[in-house]
């Protein structure tokens, strides 16, 4: 989370009065909802999301609400741990300050403790969609206005067999999508490799298709699936190795005919500049939880487009429509999307919003409407919560 300077002239800027926001009372709030089918990804497999919400109340009555999705191999944050950082520490921190000086706040929540970058997430998100909420501005247009009023949506194909990724990517096919990802890193190198291949195949040269081995191989295996599947035409192979390995990772795209995409590795700005320095990446996904909030990954955002990083956006799978609504926002505020926005609540059996985000002929559309632009519905959120 850093700092951004029009947090703090927000109300002037925008015709509105100087009265400070004050923050009354922060809930961190637990919930668990399952997932429509399990998703296989290396070395997990994932069958219920577990995610924290962060409820933001102010002295006026308006309530902002931010998420972020468990990440123990990303972030190393649990759904406990990510409860007890908000309880114990951000949110004495935060209550009786004036939520307009998000700029502010998000510094502070910065320094107070290490890491926790899910909690300091949902509760930087909650402090800006309460913020939009008082200014009757949509988080676009509190990060500089849109550059763009939709965004193409990426679907993940994680199924066990290749005959029901092939299906499934047909069936998708047909109601709009264009863009898909596959979950590799699971299977044999040259197993997964043909996959590749016969999902070109059978989709032909117009759909775009990626990969992410969610660091599920070594630099012989990656070799492997890079030079086998180089007729797969994939816009990219996300972080194949493991997230500290980064000799591996810029030895890689020495070689890679496809080029690598830096996830789990990139835990910071500074750890961006340096994968890129080295020629290890050429495009970077971005995700919240991990950078610590929604300013801060906007900063992320810039620093990604003067290095000439393409950008990918994406939720953790899988995040509900409060999640889904932030990212669509900074997909619009992107400097550029060249490699696509991953937005996760249609994964889920159910949502907490009354109208969740939905993706329409493979589009996802920005809301419109002041913070968020999503409604919680808050016995949804008593239904999910985890005891």
């Amino acid at each position: 989370m850093v700092p951004d300077t029009a947090s703090q002239s927000a109300s002037r800027n925008l015709g509105t009065d100087a009265k400070p926001l004050t923050i009354k009372r922060v809930d961190a709030i637990p919930i668990a909802i399952p997932l429509v089918k399990p998703v296989n990804m290396a070395g997990v497999r994932i069958e219920v999301s577990y995610d924290l919400l962060v409820r933001v109340e102010a002295a006026n009555g308006l309530v902002g609400w931010g998420e972020a999705s468990v990440a123990p191999t990303m972030t190393g944050d649990t759904l406990p741990g990510m409860v007890a950082a908000v309880n114990g520490t951000l949110a004495p921190l935060v209550t009786g300050k004036d939520a307009l000086r998000r700029a502010e706040l998000a510094h502070l929540a910065t320094h107070a403790m290490v890491h926790n970058g899910g909690a300091k997430c949902a509760l930087d998100a909650a402090i800006a969609d309460l913020a939009g909420r008082h200014l009757n501005v949509s988080l676009s247009d509190l990060y500089g206005g849109a550059l763009r009023d939709s965004l193409t949506a990426m679907y993940l194909l994680g199924n066990p067999k290749i005959e029901d990724d092939i299906a499934e990517t047909h069936k998708k096919i047909k109601e709009g999508y264009k863009f898909f990802k596959l979950k590799v890193g699971i299977k044999n190198a040259f197993d997964e490799a043909d996959a590749a291949l016969q999902i070109r195949k059978a989709v032909g040269r117009e759909v775009v298709l990626c990969a992410d081995a969610n660091m599920g191989m070594d630099f012989r295996n990656a070799r492997i699936f890079v030079e086998r599947s180089r007729e797969a035409d994939l816009l990219f192979l996300e972080q194949p190795l493991r997230e500290d390995d980064y000799d591996g990772m810029a030895e890689l795209a020495r070689v890679s005919p496809i080029p690598l995409n830096g996830d789990e590795s990139l835990a910071n700005v500074a750890i961006i500049i340096q994968m890129a320095r080295a020629g290890s990446i050429k495009g970077a996904n971005l995700k919240t939880i991990k950078l610590g909030g929604v300013s801060a990954t906007v900063h992320a955002m810039s620093v990604c487009a003067a290095l000439g990083l393409n950008i990918n956006l994406a939720c953790k799978v899988a995040e509900t429509s409060v999640g889904a609504a932030t990212i669509t926002h900074l997909g619009c505020v992107a400097p550029n999307v060249n490699w696509g926005v991953s937005i996760t609540n249609h994964y889920l059996v159910d949502d907490i919003v009354k109208q969740p985000m939905r993706i329409v002929d493979g589009m996802i559309a920005r809301p419109t409407g002041a913070g968020s632009g999503v409604e919680v519905d808050e016995a949804q959120v008593a239904r999910y919560r985890v005891k």
